[in-house]
């Protein structure tokens, strides 16, 4: 008889022991079905030594159900599922399910029934008919896909089945992907890019594990420099992994490679259909699969030949995964590279400070690209004092960066508008008797939306139609809207430039590949002069005639508070100036501020990037915080507030006194509700040189909390909200 030891994808269930049917091989890695009471699970076989063992006599032992037919998870992986696990105290269970997103993909290969047009054209004919051939020329998809690139109903489609101008056809749902060219199109790089390109193409032939900072201004090349990698990993038939820090940026990403290529990679984010997931992971699994592109998630999947990971705008917040395992895809990267053996590349115009700290410490390797590709120069920086030059009252645009506007309208040139803050106002309130609209689950104000008419919050998503009198005093047309966000600079914009055509980008307008192939396009053709856009427009777009950019509150980003806000801020406004002048003509950027004079303002103006890092860095080393020292949050959460706030002080009356080890709190989070929850927090902050997760483990293993109550780690936080 032999014994299998099972993690099951129930995070709150530890490892379990069946037994494989007599002669069924299960290597560890293999996925299987097991009973679990009356119900079947899904687990992955696991080596026995490496988790804690069960006491149950193997005579009572219950037989594994079924293997599924998929390669088993390479012991990488499953050393890294470990090593996240327990880094980041999470739940094995909870981090394994993370490689095994696709379910339906551990069966075989299916057949699934597909259709394309015949040329033949029917005899009655509908102007909707009419557009559905048109526009499905050449393609080929589910019924739905179809209708919705036809844009006609599901029934224009069927109808056109049954009258022969579309057939159906018999696909496997594993047909290959194209296999990329290294070869296609190898571009002429300048002097310092090829010198980064062939030390990272070196390291690839090496197979070994290498970390590289690639630190270039923008529009310095980066991603043709480690195109350079991906095309020697392609020449040895291995695989390459390419994280992005948004799904938007998936598509400009697409168009670059292929032009590089002559094929486009895999794609692996949120937006996938079902069965584009399960097609692109058993690629991924059986190696088909040679350059991936996505998001966070992809870091996990079962690449069996892995030769390289670059991770592009590596220093972006949003690679930190705030919900579930609280893992952070850059550090995460760094750890799978080390376990495959292959090197990792961390691509970026403004670095994160503890990447900066590891090349400073010797453990990365900096390639620099100081200047920008083809004789560019970066665009000259102005700040304008919104004190001393004021808006005009109901406005937020001061009158030279309309002067600016006005000159690049005339110049035929594009612009664009940054503002970090989504929706018409941050904040709707009566003036008759001063309700503040606030939303039922969370802490936080209701976001007016003018595009949707709807009051929204941006935390737990509730949304509700703006009402047409006060809830408070039933006073109507009474509502105002108080501050800006990038709708209303958009109402702005038009009144100023009534014949400017103008599109607003955030993740309410943009929140698909082809919503992001669509934007790229109407820029790319002229069709746009003013963009008006949040954090989404910073960064991967390359627009050459885009001259113009205005920053319309530098002051944002600075008043959240935490640690990082000012590295933040320092980042987000020189990857968007980075937009400006990426052509053959020269860029300007204005950035509004009530204080130029601060340091984050001032730097950017002087282009001191060494003199503002170099002293954020004194900063952290002074207080010992990361990357000197540790944090680690607690949050506790639960319906009752007063389960909550008991559970809280538990966990702070029990708290460990250990060297070099403070606990802070328990306080009421910022956001002391979010989705319905009561939220407390605890910080944690060690020195470098404490056993934090051990320490942490092992003082709430210790404890007990009502069922309701919710205690989540999150290990190195980047949100402290």
């Amino acid at each position: 008889m032999s014994r299998v030891r099972v993690l099951l994808l129930n995070a709150a269930l530890g490892p379990l022991d069946y037994r494989a049917p007599a002669g069924v091989d299960v290597p560890a890695g293999s996925a299987v079905v097991v009973p679990l009471g009356p119900r079947q699970e899904l687990g992955v076989a696991w080596e026995p030594e490496r988790l804690p063992a069960n006491e149950i006599d193997e005579a009572r032992l219950r037989p594994l159900l079924q293997v599924m037919d998929s390669p088993p998870l390479p012991a990488p992986l499953r050393r890294l599922i470990e090593w996240t696990s327990d880094y980041y105290l999470a739940p094995l269970g909870a981090v394994l399910r993370m490689a095994l997103p696709s379910t339906s993909a551990l069966g075989g290969a299916r057949i699934v029934t597909e259709y394309r047009p015949t040329g033949v054209f029917p005899d009655r004919m509908t102007p909707q008919r009419e557009q559905a051939l048109e526009r499905i020329v050449g393609r080929q998809g589910l019924i739905g896909e179809l209708a919705a690139a036809a844009g006609v109903s599901d029934a224009v489609i069927r109808g056109l089945v049954k009258a022969g101008a579309i057939e159906a056809v018999e696909v496997s749902t594993d047909h290959p992907y194209p296999l990329p060219d290294p070869d296609f199109h190898v571009p002429a790089l300048e002097p310092a890019q090829a010198e980064a390109a062939e030390a990272l193409r070196a390291s690839v032939r090496d197979r070994a594990f290498q970390p590289f900072l690639l630190d270039g201004v923008t529009g310095s090349g980066k991603t043709e420099v480690y195109f350079e990698a991906i095309a020697e990993a392609l020449r040895q038939g291995r695989q390459t992994l390419v994280l992005l820090p948004e799904i938007a940026l998936t598509e400009p990403f697409l168009q670059r490679f292929t032009a590089r290529f002559g094929c486009e990679p895999v794609a692996w984010h949120s937006g996938l259909r079902q069965s584009q997931r399960r097609r692109a992971w058993r690629a991924i699994a059986q190696g088909e699969a040679k350059v991936v592109v996505g998001a966070r998630s992809a870091l996990f999947l079962p690449y069996p030949d892995l030769g390289l990971i670059a991770v592009d705008e590596a220093h972006e917040t949003s690679f930190k995964q705030e919900d579930g395992v609280h893992y952070h895809a850059r550090d995460v990267a760094v750890m799978r590279a080390k376990l495959e053996e292959v090197p990792v590349i961390l691509a970026s115009a403004t670095p994160a400070i503890e990447s900066r700290h590891q090349v400073a410490q010797g453990v990365y390797k900096e390639l620099k690209l100081p200047e920008r590709f083809g004789g560019a120069e970066m665009p000259a920086v102005e700040a304008l004092n919104l004190v001393a030059d004021p808006p005009p009252r109901g406005r937020w645009l001061a009158p030279r960066l309309v002067e600016e506007l006005e000159k690049n309208l005339a110049a035929g040139e594009q612009s664009l508008l940054f503002l970090n803050r989504r929706g018409y106002a941050p904040l709707t309130l009566c003036r008759h008797c001063g309700h503040r609209f606030q939303c039922p689950n969370c802490t936080s104000w209701m976001v007016e939306h003018r595009f949707t008419a709807r009051l929204a919050c941006h935390h737990c998503g509730h949304v509700m139609p703006v009402p047409r009198m006060c809830p408070e005093c039933h006073e109507e047309e009474s509502l105002v809207a108080c501050g800006p966000g990038v709708e209303r600079i958009a109402d702005e914009v038009a009144a100023l430039f009534p014949d400017a055509r103008t599109a607003v980008v955030t993740s309410d307008t943009i929140w698909s590949p082809a919503k992001a192939a669509d934007f790229v396009a109407q820029m790319e053709s002229g069709a746009v002069d003013i963009v008006i856009g949040t954090q989404l427009v910073t960064k991967g777009y390359h627009f050459p005639n885009l001259t113009l950019v205005g920053v319309v509150d530098a002051d944002l980003g600075l008043s959240g508070g935490d640690l990082r806000a000012a590295e933040r801020t320092f980042q987000q406004i020189r990857q968007v100036s980075g937009r400006a002048g990426r052509g053959e003509k020269p860029g300007r950027v204005f950035i509004q501020s009530h204080d130029p004079d601060a340091p984050v303002i001032d730097a950017l103006v002087r282009g001191d990037v060494d003199g503002f890092y170099a002293a954020e860095t004194d900063a952290r080393r002074e207080a010992a915080m990361p990357p000197f020292g540790r944090l680690a949050a607690i949050i506790v959460s639960s319906e009752k507030e007063a389960d909550a706030k008991e559970a809280a002080a538990r966990i702070g009356r029990a708290a460990p006194s250990v060297d070099n080890m403070i606990v802070l709190g328990p306080a009421p989070a910022p956001l002391a509700m979010l989705r319905g929850r009561h939220r407390l927090r605890l910080l944690v902050h060690a020195s470098r040189s404490i056993p934090l997760q051990d320490i942490v483990r092992e003082w709430l293993g210790a404890l007990e909390w009502p069922r309701g109550v919710r205690v989540a780690v999150d290990v190195d936080p980047y949100s402290f909200l």
